[in-house]
C-alpha cells in the first residue's frame, strides 16, 4: 500500500507473525475479582501515580473481552499477546476468564500468546526472595495445565530489566523500592523464574517458548573515554545482563559475583533453550559520564550517584512521552545482536514496539509504525532471523506511573464511558496486513 513515505511496505517472509500486545493490569480492570498485586499497593500510596489514578477499572477488558477480540479480528492480526494476571489466577475462578478469552481468540482465528508475568506480582511476594521464583513456576504450571491444549506460543516474563530498574532500583514503579545496585537479586530471581518456567512449560509438553526482553542501542554521549566507559556500563546493565545469562549461560562483566545463591547451578536453569527470543524496542539511549546532579529523563528521576547519566538525543522528533523516534535504532540493535551472539541467538520476535500520541487521527503513530516496520525489514535483509512483530498496544490503557496520561493504543478508549474508537493507525495497519497477507495467499 502507499504510505506516508510514498512507497509500499516491503514484503515480509511467508509465515511472518503480525500481532498486537496488551497486559492484564493495564486493561483488565475487575480488581474485585482477583487478589491484590504490588501495583494495587503502589497506586494506593499518594503521589505514586502522576494523575492519582488506579487500574481498578482500566479498560474493563475483563467484561468487554469479546468486543476487544472483535477489534483484533477486524484488524486482521495473526496473534494477540496478552498477559495472564498471577493475582487473578490465585483467585477462585480466575483461570476461567483466560479459558474464555483463549476460546474466543481461537474462534476468531487469532493465535493466543500469553505472557505469564507482566509486572503484577501478587502482593506479599518479593523478587528479592528466591522462593518467588519457585512460586512462579507453580503459577506457570497451573496456567499451562489449563490453557496448553490451545496455546502454542508462550512468553515467560516481560521486561525484567525495567521491572528491576524502575521497581527495585529507582522506586518509580511498583514495588517502589530504591535500592540502586542492591536490586540485583531481583534481576537474578526473575531470570531464575524464567528458567523454571521454561522447565514447567516443557513438562506440560509446550513448545514455542520465548521471553520479552527490553533492548535498545546505547549511544555514547561523545568519543571521550569517560563517556565511552559510562555507555559501556549502561549497556552491560540494561542489555547484556538480561540477554547473556539466557543466550550464553553466563553473566557478563563479573556481575555473577554480585548475585545470590549458587549462581553456576542457577545459570544452568536460566539458560534453558528457547524457541525464540522476544525484543521490546522503543528507542536508543544516549549515555555519558555522571554529571553530579539528579536529572529526570522520560518521566524517570535518575539519581546522581549512578555511574552514568542519560542524555537527550537531539535533532529527532519525539513522542508525546518525550521519547525520541529512531527507527534505524531497531535495525542497529538487531544486527548488533546477530553479530554479537551468532548461532546462540534464536529466531527473534519483536514483542513490543509502539508510541504515545494523543488523538484519533494519529498520523504521527502511522509514521512511527511505518518507519519501524521498514527498519525491521532492513534487519531481515541484513541476515537477522526475525519471525514476527507485535505493536504496543491494541488499546489506550493504564500506563503505569503515568496513569491515563499516555495513549499507546491503536484504539482510543474513553475512560469515562469505556467506548472504543479505532484510530487512523488501526485502519492503516489493517490495510498493511491485508496487503501482506494478500501477497502470500492469506493466513
Amino acid at each position: 500500500m502507499a504510505t506516508d513515505a510514498g512507497t509500499p511496505i516491503p514484503r515480509f517472509p511467508a509465515g511472518f507473525l503480525w500481532g498486537v500486545s496488551t497486559s492484564a493490569h493495564q486493561i483488565e480492570g475487575a480488581a474485585d475479582a482477583r487478589e491484590p498485586s504490588v501495583w494495587d499497593v503502589f497506586t494506593a500510596e499518594p503521589g505514586r501515580v502522576k494523575d492519582g489514578s488506579t487500574a481498578a477499572v482500566a479498560c474493563d477488558h475483563y467484561h468487554r473481552y469479546r468486543e476487544d477480540v472483535a477489534l483484533l479480528a477486524g484488524l486482521g492480526v495473526d496473534a494477540y499477546r496478552f498477559s495472564v494476571s498471577w493475582p487473578r489466577v490465585n483467585s477462585p475462578g480466575g483461570l476461567d476468564f483466560y479459558d474464555r478469552l483463549v476460546d474466543e481468540l481461537c474462534a476468531a482465528g487469532v493465535r493466543p500468546v500469553p505472557t505469564l508475568f507482566h509486572w503484577d506480582l501478587p502482593a506479599g511476594l518479593d523478587w528479592l526472595e528466591r522462593d518467588t521464583a519457585a512460586r512462579f513456576a507453580d503459577h506457570v504450571s497451573a496456567v499451562a495445565g489449563r490453557l496448553g491444549d490451545r496455546v502454542t506460543t508462550w512468553i515467560t516474563l516481560n521486561e525484567p530489566a525495567e521491572h528491576t530498574l524502575l521497581g527495585h532500583a529507582l522506586g518509580t514503579h511498583a514495588p517502589g523500592k530504591r535500592l540502586l545496585f542492591d536490586a540485583l537479586p531481583a534481576a537474578h530471581h526473575q531470570l531464575l523464574a524464567h528458567g523454571l518456567a521454561v522447565r514447567a512449560l516443557r513438562a506440560h509438553g509446550a513448545a514455542g517458548i520465548g521471553i520479552a526482553n527490553s533492548h535498545g542501542p546505547t549511544w555514547p554521549a561523545s568519543g571521550e573515554g569517560a563517556d565511552l566507559e559510562a555507555a559501556e556500563f549502561y549497556d552491560l546493565l540494561l542489555n547484556r545482563l538480561f540477554a547473556e545469562p539466557l543466550l550464553l549461560g553466563a553473566y557478563p562483566g563479573g556481575l555473577g559475583e554480585l548475585m545470590p545463591g549458587d549462581v553456576e547451578a542457577d545459570l544452568q536453569v536460566i539458560a534453558e533453550p528457547l524457541d525464540w527470543y522476544g525484543v521490546n524496542y522503543y528507542a536508543p539511549t544516549r549515555v555519558g559520564a555522571p554529571q553530579g546532579t539528579e536529572i529526570e529523563f522520560g518521566g524517570v528521576r535518575m539519581p546522581a550517584e549512578l555511574p552514568f547519566s542519560v542524555r537527550e538525543i537531539e535533532d529527532r522528533p519525539v513522542t508525546d512521552f518525550g521519547w525520541p523516534v529512531v527507527p534505524e535504532g531497531l535495525t542497529e540493535l538487531l544486527v548488533g545482536f546477530h553479530e554479537r551472539y551468532g548461532e546462540k541467538l534464536p529466531p527473534v520476535v519483536i514483542t513490543e514496539n509502539g508510541c504515545s500520541y494523543e488523538g484519533v487521527d494519529d498520523r504521527e503513530r502511522i509514521a512511527f509504525l511505518d518507519g519501524h516496520i521498514r527498519a525491521l525489514h532492513r534487519a531481515i535483509e541484513a541476515g537477522v532471523d526475525v519471525r514476527g512483530y507485535f505493536v504496543w498496544s491494541l488499546l489506550d490503557n493504564f500506563e503505569w506511573a503515568e496513569g491515563y496520561a499516555r495513549r499507546f493504543g491503536l484504539v482510543h478508549v474513553d475512560f469515562e464511558t469505556l467506548k472504543r474508537t479505532p484510530k487512523a493507525s488501526y485502519g492503516w495497519l489493517r490495510e498493511v496486513l491485508r496487503q501482506q497477507k494478500g501477497r502470500h495467499g492469506g493466513r
